[in-house]
């Protein structure tokens, strides 16, 4: 247990007391009891909020049931005051020794701190990325695919079994026109000088694919009509694609366990028994939709049409599941998808770019009618990134062709910096991306400034070794008040690791690897000024031990944080 949860555990132990002594009534409801620092640190060294929370539902008033209450805690080894603060909340100041022996708990666990079964094993399938197979992987794609992929390794090392999953949107109108495109390749392949009309995708991208189909059908379709040709051409160019999507993701460091097909949902029948589900339960039904409003639409007809019932769960109006001509519209195959992947999972999350936020009410809704509300589903949006260099716009044009690809992005500040940077602010919050920027060496760049305190970390201990200088957890009571300090930043990593799993918000370990590099940093400096905080001393092994044991550890939480986000720890800069 991390010490934040022992003192959970004490902190439930002195209610269960009070239960017993009759001040509390048995079987109130504990789950929003919290321990955790408190926000001024001069404050002490943790803060339960156990007397605010249950004093309404026990008939008494919060600072009585805190009085009673800190009388217990103050029963706890290692608890060397508790003081009472506000309305009643508790604050508890703990005796150095509580703090070292957390500083030897993540020695001993060493990759695994942080680590918690909180999960419990539930199923929980995160589709993210999803781009349509038009062409390779652009930045406008890249913050998502981090997003998502933090997440999973997020909630994996908080004890849950993820499914990583790719949604291939191979069944719309774009990839028709990827066909289109390829089929002009194709021709150019076999020594036909093209033109790239507007609409179709005139990238260099698909010059091999041409080329392949080219080698594999010779010139059978060159003059053939679209309709002998599209199919075929649809799939290899659809393959294609998803290799070159697959390899730009490898290249970021990311791998999917499930690629799922619209097309083969379409053909397997999904949709059709996502209706009938919801037609059974009175949420589809067929009516027509209102006329436009604003401008007049003089050929308007009305069309009866299959609707969701979404004002029920607060939209406008309800959406049509089929188009008229009886094709399936965006959110119809949607909940078609969602039925399918439901079957059997605990919970889904979906990592959506932002532009989707009007459907997100709906397809939450829907979601919750098809399952009976057993499985969770979450919905996050992720922000656009703008990219600048050297604080100039770059602009980006996927249909002309010009765009800033990810290999390219990857190939120039390394993936460490893209995945780290794209967790730097909360996902659905805009994000600007300077290329100048996230390669400069200076505190200003979370990414360097992390990377250059377990650099200097590994620097350090390398340094002690070539002195004959070693770890030494038998003299860690040789730390005084400032490397207690930054132990108790180093504690909070289990806290946050649970929270963030909790608010599928990845980006709050780059936030606390932040702040705990700069609470090294300041203990570094000090020894600039005073020669004897400095991590080595060459007159005094035994202190140097303890400083190095604690060093050691500071880095272990850096490398158990980056290694969520999916990035290396830097040993030397």
């Amino acid at each position: 247990m991390t010490l934040f949860e022992t003192f959970a555990a004490h902190v439930d132990h002195a209610l269960d007391a009070l239960v017993a002594a009759g001040t509390l009534p048995a079987g109130l409801d504990r789950s929003n009891v919290t321990v955790e620092p408190p926000r001024d640190a001069a404050h002490g060294d943790l803060s339960t909020n156990a007397a605010m929370v249950l004093a309404k539902a026990a008939g008494t008033n919060p600072r009585a049931l805190a009085e009673a209450l800190s009388a217990e805690l103050a029963k706890i080894d290692n608890v060397t005051a508790v003081e009472i603060a506000g309305p009643g909340f508790l604050n508890l100041r703990l005796h150095a020794t509580a703090w070292l022996d957390e500083l030897r708990a993540i020695g001993q666990s060493g990759d695994d701190y942080g680590r918690s079964a909180s999960g419990a094993g539930k199923v929980v399938n995160i589709e993210y990325v999803s781009a349509n197979p038009t062409g390779p992987m652009h930045m406008g794609h890249c913050r998502g695919a981090v997003v998502g992929d933090a997440l999973a390794s997020l909630l994996e090392f908080s004890g849950y079994k993820v499914i990583r999953e790719y949604y291939i949107n191979d069944a719309g109108g774009q990839v028709d026109t990827l066909a289109r495109s390829a089929h002009l390749r194709y021709r150019e392949a076999l020594g036909e000088s093209i033109e790239i009309p507007e609409g179709l995708y005139p990238g260099d991208y698909l010059i091999p694919v041409g080329q392949r189909l080219a080698e594999h059908y010779g010139d059978r379709y060159v003059a053939a009509p679209e309709s002998e040709w599209l199919v075929l051409f649809r799939k290899a160019a659809v393959a294609d694609m998803m290799e070159m999507i697959k390899a730009d993701l490898a290249l970021l460091g990311i791998h999917h366990d499930l690629f799922s097909s619209e097309a083969e949902l379409h053909e397997a029948g999904k949709a059709e028994a996502a209706e009938a589900e919801l037609r059974a339960r009175g949420l589809i039904y067929d009516g027509e939709l209102e006329k436009p409003k604003g401008k007049e639409i003089e050929d308007w007809e009305p069309v009866t049409l299959p609707l969701f019932r979404s004002t029920q769960f607060g939209d406008d109006q309800d959406r049509p599941i089929k188009k008229s001509n009886g094709s399936w519209t965006y959110f119809g195959a949607d909940l078609a998808y969602h039925y399918q992947k439901s079957q059997n999972v605990d919970a889904m999350v979906d990592i959506w770019g932002a532009d989707h936020a009007g459907t997100v009410k709906r397809i939450k809704a829907a979601v919750n009618a098809l399952t009976g509300g057993k499985v969770q589903f979450d919905i996050k949006l992720v922000q656009m990134v703008r990219l600048l260099r050297g604080g100039e716009p770059i602009k980006m044009s996927k249909r002309s062709g010009s765009f800033v690809t990810l290999a390219d992005m990857i190939e120039e500040v390394g993936k460490d910096v893209v995945r780290f940077t794209m967790l730097t602010r909360k996902s659905d919050a805009q994000m600007d991306f300077d290329f100048a920027k996230v390669v400069e060496a200076s505190k200003d760049n979370p990414v360097f400034y992390v990377q250059y305190a377990h650099a200097r970390i590994q620097s350090t201990l390398r340094k002690a070794e070539g002195e004959g200088l070693g770890l030494d957890a038998t003299q860690l009571s040789l730390l005084g008040d400032a490397e207690i300090a930054l132990i108790r930043e180093a504690a909070n990593f289990p806290r946050i690791v649970e929270s963030a799993g909790k608010a599928s918000e990845p980006h709050r370990i780059a936030f606390y690897l932040s702040d705990l590099a700069a609470a090294f940093h300041a203990y570094w400096n000090l020894g600039n000024d005073q020669p004897d905080k400095r991590f080595i001393l060459a007159h005094n092994p035994a202190l140097t031990g303890a400083r190095l044991f604690l060093a050691a550890n500071i880095g272990q939480v850096i490398r158990n944080g980056l290694r969520l986000m999916g990035v290396e720890a830097a040993n030397s800069m």
